[in-house]
């Protein structure tokens, strides 16, 4: 009884339209045992932070319950009982555990700053169609972590695995076709794309921030609408919205499974803050790419220096073929790494580490994971 009388002395009731709300100036530590039941805004200017224990509930059988103010307010176990959601205007902290009993937690998904934080995370319980946060959820810690994310009545988790080390992800979902995002106020383009893919989602897409190294899984669903990027799921990879190159990058697939209703595909690993969003894809589905032409120029000048075919880097094994005009083979390999710079390996009549005159030259590139199932075709010019 000694804390609730705490917390009293400390918190005061104000009234906002219809609804009153606890606003905390003060410094409130709640002990052990302790239960504090929000049946009303909060209001945060003063000090609710990691220290606390116990419990702290939001309540409410038709009003929104808004937390907000100058600081975010930290509590130990939360528990959401609100039917008309409880929306977050500054973040919202958990140390232990959260159990969704009804309504979503909202926060602005235009604004990444707001978000309900997992500290050290330990454990929730709950979440559904109806009962998940509808917005950016952080997490710091090391272990595996399932985003409890979606949009209006859709679930829709994202993982990440277990760290090395302690790290910080935040992430959020939308229901939007990134080509014309009502939230974002940047576009993304679904056919401006790395070669290699072929299709890209255009009805979900996700935003995952933080600074490390990590993979990610992203998850499907019926309404996903799998059939519209391609009909073999061994064929869905995550890709992402690069930062520098302003286009979709293949970020990889080093698991899938599932089917083309529900299921899940894990990224290779990569640095989330280097793309702006992420979402499934799909590479070449009939083994043969359209022709891509390109251009390079060995000439010394550090820049555009050797033949790269963006995103080779995410298959096991590679084939490539360079012909002249007159259908001498020049140049050939295995396992190709993006790193011949316009030398003839020594065929038809030019030497072997002899310069190529500039001009046109074919190329067959056949690449795969386990075989060389798929094949791009196409011309290079090499220019010095």
């Amino acid at each position: 009884m000694k804390t609730i009388t705490k917390i009293a002395v400390l918190l005061f009731t104000y009234s906002v339209g219809a609804q009153t709300a606890f606003h905390n100036f003060g410094n409130v530590k709640m002990h052990t045992n302790a239960s504090v039941g929000f049946h009303t805004n909060l209001t945060n200017d003063g000090t609710l932070d990691n220290n606390n224990e116990g419990l702290a509930g939001f309540y409410s059988n038709n009003e929104t319950i808004t937390v907000s103010g100058s600081n975010k307010a930290t509590f130990q176990n939360v528990e959401i009982d609100a039917t008309n959601n409880v929306e977050l205007k500054n973040s919202l902290g958990v140390t232990n555990e959260l159990s969704f009993i009804n309504g979503k937690v909202v926060t602005p998904k235009s604004n990444a700053n707001v978000s309900l934080d997992f500290i050290q995370h330990d454990f929730y319980a709950g979440e559904d169609d109806n009962r998940h946060v509808d917005g950016y959820a952080a997490v710091s810690g090391t272990e595996e972590f399932v985003f409890p994310i979606g949009a209006d009545n859709k679930l829709r988790p994202m993982i990440v695995p277990a760290q090395n080390q302690n790290t910080t992800f935040k992430g959020a979902y939308f229901n939007e076709d990134p080509n014309s995002s009502t939230t974002l106020s940047q576009t993304f383009v679904t056919n401006q794309k790395q070669a290699f893919i072929e299709n890209i989602s255009q009805l979900e897409f996700w935003n995952l921030k933080g600074t490390n190294k990590t993979t990610v899984t992203l998850t499907w669903d019926s309404q996903s609408d799998i059939t519209a990027i391609t009909n073999n799921v061994e064929e869905l990879k995550v890709v992402g919205w690069s930062k520098t190159e302003n286009k979709w990058m293949d970020l990889g697939s080093s698991d899938v499974s599932g089917n083309l209703t529900s299921g899940q595909v894990t990224s290779n690993e990569f640095i989330p803050n280097d793309y702006e969003i992420i979402t499934i894809g799909a590479g070449v589905t009939d083994g043969k790419l359209d022709d891509v032409n390109i251009i390079f120029t060995p000439n010394g000048d550090s820049t555009n220096e050797t033949l790269v075919f963006e995103g080779l880097e995410q298959y096991n094994k590679s084939e490539l073929e360079v012909y002249n005009r007159w259908g001498n083979l020049v140049y050939k390999t295995t396992d190709y790494k993006n790193d011949w710079n316009g030398k003839s390996s020594g065929r038809a009549t030019v030497n072997t580490n002899d310069d190529l005159p500039v001009g046109t030259y074919f190329y067959t590139l056949k690449f795969g994971n386990d075989t060389l199932s798929k094949t791009q075709k196409g011309w290079v010019y090499i220019q010095r």
